[in-house]
This record gives C-alpha cells, sequence and structure tokens, in this order.
C-alpha cells in the first residue's frame, strides 16, 4: 500500500486512468459505464471539451485570488445566473467547495439572521430522520443516518428530527396518501412546539432524500404545509438539494417541482459537474441585507470561496445544460430509464420499490414483497452490490439502513444527462446480473 488514507483501508481500488463520455477506464483497460455520477456528480459525463477548456482559459488569467482581497468574474457571473434562477428575491449567493460546507454555510447564515433581527436565542436546528446532510460535525449533527453518526455521536448537537415523508416505507395501512403527507408535516410542528419556536433558526430538507432513502421523494402537498408551518413560526426553511438540484429532476432547483420558495438552498454536486469542487449556498435578499444592517458583515468564511477556476467551471456548467437543452433530455432519458426498471425488475421477488424524479432513480430491496421485509443489516447487501458492479462494469450508488436506519438496502442511479439509449439498455442488462447475483435469504 501506497501513503494515501483511504476512506476504505482494506479495500482495493483500481486506478482510474482515463474517463470519456459516460464511461471510466482502469489501468487494465477495463470499461466501467457510470451509472451514478460518482455520488450524483457527473451530470454532464467525462472530458466535456467545453468546460475543461472554460477552465484551462480561467487559469490563464486568474486561478485562485483569495475573496478577503478580491473579486472575480466567473464568481460574480455565475451568482448572478444561479440569482436569476432562484427567483425575484433579489438573491445573493455564497460559494463553498462541497456540500457539507454548503449546509454548514447555510445553518450559520440562518443563526446570524435571527442574531441580526435581535433573537439571539434562536441556534437550534430541526432536520429529518432517514436524512443526509453532510459529514462536517454540524451538517451530521442535521443528518438522521444513524450508521454515519455513530462513532461521532459524543461529539454531535442533539437536535430535534421530525419524520421522514416515505409513503412506500412508513404510511400506514389505514392512512390516505395525503393524510399521511399531513402526519409527517405536522411532526414538524410538534417538534417545534416542543422545543418552543422562540429557540430555532431553521428547518432543513431534502426535497428528494438521496443518500439515505434512496431517491425518495415527499407526498404531494407535504412541502406547501411545510412551507406554511415554517412562517406561521418564523422559522427559515432551508432546503439541502447538494444532491438532487442543479438539475437532477428535471428542473434546475428540485422544489421547483414542489410549486413552494425556501429561503436558503444550498447546492453542489452536479453544480461544478466534478470537474471542479464546487458547492453554492443561496439566500433571499433579504436574510443578507439584515445580516449586513444587524452585524456588518458574515462571520463565515473558507480559504476556496469563490474559487475563480471552480466557478469558471460552474458558469460553463450551466451554458451546457442550457445550450443543449439538457433539462429537456433528462425528462425523457428519465422516462425511458424508468419505463424499462419497471418492465425488467417490477415483478422481480427482491425488487420493493422503483422511484424517483429525473434521472435521480433508486431501486429498493425486501425480503418479502407483501410485508416489504428489509434485507437485515447482517447480510451486508450494499457492499455485495458494489463488489458485483465494478466486477460487471458498473459504478452505481448502493446505499443501506433504507428501512429504518440499520437494515434495508437500495440502489441509487444518478447517470449523466448525457445518457443515449443504448446506454439505458446497457446499464439495464448490467443491473439484471448484478441482481441475479445476489443471494438475499436462504429462501430465494
Amino acid at each position: 500500500m501506497g501513503q494515501v488514507f483511504y476512506r476504505a483501508p482494506k479495500h482495493h481500488y483500481p486506478a482510474a486512468v482515463k474517463a470519456e463520455g459516460v464511461y471510466i477506464y482502469d489501468e487494465d483497460g477495463k470499461q466501467y459505464l457510470d451509472a451514478s455520477g460518482g455520488a450524483a456528480v457527473s451530470c454532464l459525463g467525462h472530458g466535456n471539451e467545453y468546460v475543461i477548456e472554460a477552465i484551462k482559459t480561467q487559469l490563464d488569467t486568474v486561478a485562485y485570488a483569495h475573496t478577503a482581497f478580491f473579486t472575480n468574474a466567473p464568481q460574480e457571473e455565475l451568482a448572478s445566473r444561479l440569482a436569476a434562477r432562484f427567483g425575484g428575491y433579489n438573491a445573493k449567493v455564497y460559494f463553498s467547495s462541497g456540500g457539507s460546507e454548503a449546509n454548514e454555510t447555510a445553518i450559520k447564515l440562518a443563526r446570524q439572521f435571527w442574531v441580526a433581527c435581535g433573537h439571539h436565542q434562536k441556534s437550534i436546528i430541526i432536520s429529518r430522520d432517514q436524512s443526509y446532510h453532510g459529514n462536517t460535525l454540524a451538517a451530521l449533527s442535521m443528518s438522521g443516518n444513524p450508521s454515519r453518526q455513530q462513532i461521532y455521536k459524543p461529539m454531535l448537537h442533539d437536535w430535534p428530527k421530525a419524520l421522514p415523508c416515505h409513503a412506500y416505507r412508513y404510511r400506514r395501512p389505514d392512512e390516505t396518501t395525503a393524510q399521511y403527507g399531513e402526519r409527517c408535516a405536522l411532526s414538524l410542528e410538534m417538534e417545534i412546539l416542543s422545543a418552543g419556536a422562540e429557540n430555532i433558526a431553521a428547518f432543513i430538507a431534502e426535497p428528494i432524500v438521496g443518500a439515505t432513502l434512496g431517491c425518495a421523494a415527499a407526498t404531494a402537498g407535504y412541502f406547501k404545509k411545510i412551507r406554511e408551518i415554517c412562517d406561521k413560526y418564523n422559522i427559515l426553511l432551508i432546503l439541502d438539494e447538494v444532491m438532487c438540484g442543479a438539475g437532477r429532476t428535471g428542473s434546475y432547483f428540485a422544489f421547483e417541482q414542489e410549486d413552494i420558495q425556501p429561503d436558503i438552498v444550498t447546492l453542489a454536486k452536479g453544480l461544478g459537474g466534478g470537474y471542479q469542487p464546487l458547492a453554492a449556498v443561496i439566500c433571499k435578499g433579504h436574510i443578507h441585507d439584515q445580516i449586513v444592517k444587524g452585524c456588518g458583515s458574515f462571520e463565515h468564511g473558507h480559504t476556496y470561496i469563490g474559487h475563480a477556476a471552480a466557478c469558471a467551471a460552474g458558469r460553463a456548467v450551466m451554458d451546457v445544460i442550457e445550450d443543449e437543452n439538457l433539462l429537456k433530455k433528462v425528462r425523457n432519458t428519465s422516462e425511458t430509464l424508468m419505463a424499462q426498471l419497471k418492465a425488467t425488475f417490477q415483478s422481480h421477488p427482491n425488487v420493493g420499490d422503483i422511484r424517483g424524479r429525473g434521472l435521480f432513480i433508486a431501486l429498493e430491496f425486501t425480503l418479502d414483497k407483501d410485508h416489504k421485509t428489509p434485507p437485515g443489516f447482517e447480510l451486508d447487501l450494499p457492499k455485495k452490490i458494489k463488489t458485483s458492479a465494478m466486477k460487471n462494469g458498473l459504478i452505481c450508488y448502493p446505499g443501506g439502513g433504507t428501512a429504518d436506519g440499520i437494515n434495508g438496502a437500495h440502489i441509487l442511479l444518478a447517470p449523466p444527462f448525457i445518457y443515449k439509449d443504448s446506454h439505458v439498455g446497457e446499464l439495464i442488462e448490467k443491473l439484471q446480473r448484478i441482481i441475479e447475483e445476489q443471494t438475499f435469504s436462504p429462501s430465494f
């Protein structure tokens, strides 16, 4: 072994030596179809010449000038374009390098806003069980992901958690979908009343839950009720679109499909498309203005905020999405992929649910479709799926703890927006082999 501190030191990682279109190649020449964009990152695929050229051009002028001293053109232009996408709220944009940083920034922004308003006691962040908001300690505190939290539990904030809104797994037989969504939303109100609205700065949620639940969208009307509750109790609404934003669901922001407007939204992953580390926090203008009025400045910062080369990449990624009409392509490819997934796997005895929006889709596994019995954690199904996928030349994103934070398993698919029908067919074919190789229980 070399000197790299790997996240899984006992695992052997093949070396990636070439990436082109929707494929990555290792040092032995083996080809892997990218069906998850790594972790929903590579929205344009690999080797996009326009984006690469934009980065090179920026490197020839200014690669880095600390934003404590200077601004730069790519940061200014990308902020303007994101603010326009966000809507008519005179939005302001704060850049960082990754999703955890973005969510950490968002809650500090919420905290300082309330301090600037004179509400010094507002410091609690409410989130949801079965969520994931990042790996810094505050972002991990907000995450309802027991396996990721376990080791660090003594270091985390014990912040309240509302119910997740995931009808396949949690809706009771005696509830309609509407009643279930109402119950989930009202669980937020219960947590607010328990902790005291005067103490709560914000509620944060993923519009479509990614890594923890596997592309689980809320029931219709849920987020409208959430928006009403936040307004009623004077709490900021933060939507975490680190994974599901930047066009992944077929609209630039996933919240557009919920017909609501958050106070703050976070983006990462697809924002830079993997060409540069890049994330953004977008807030309504009055939040920014109140902080300036009440505090003078935002007491927060990172070394690489507004990095010129990173923002040049983000600007170029937006160019490609707009110029090539990729949001429409995402919607069209989604229909093809979802139809083929359902035709191939819906009758499989161990595929319990196929769900998602746009090119953000997951298959959840079960041992018994009638009772939705999840695979136990001892089966170690996600690890086995990943091993099988790599063997079969497929990059996908398996996850565990889907059912209750410990048990359950799913495969998350987030392919590049440039997928063709032939790539969809190849993905289905490889998924069939991978799922056929799994042993779900002694009875199958």
